[in-house]
């Protein structure tokens, strides 16, 4: 019988503090993010209309096939106006 971490109850250390306290009194939580030290790299537009499109083949309710790589690139090559017109298209199939 494997033991789960729910068996013995929360661990003293966590209970009641939502924030981790080592024994020097730093807490374990990440220092919020620097927006100057953000990488500057956009995304390809193409790649954009790719990632788009597969959101929403599957959110259509038919997730791409491996085998549908092809049509989905040819698709994305496409101006960003057919891909909003099939994406539409897609969208009102839910």
């Amino acid at each position: 019988m494997t033991a789960t971490a729910f068996e013995y109850g929360p661990n003293p250390a966590f209970a009641g503090n939502p924030r981790a306290v080592d024994d020097l009194g730093g807490d374990y939580l990440l220092a919020p993010p620097d927006p100057a030290a953000r990488l500057n790299a956009g995304i390809d537009p193409r790649d954009r209309r790719r990632l788009d499109l597969h959101a929403a083949l599957t959110a259509a309710g038919i997730p791409p096939r491996p085998e549908d790589r092809e049509a989905i690139e040819s698709l994305s090559a496409l101006s960003g106006s057919i891909n909003s017109t099939i994406q539409r298209w897609l969208h009102h199939t839910l």
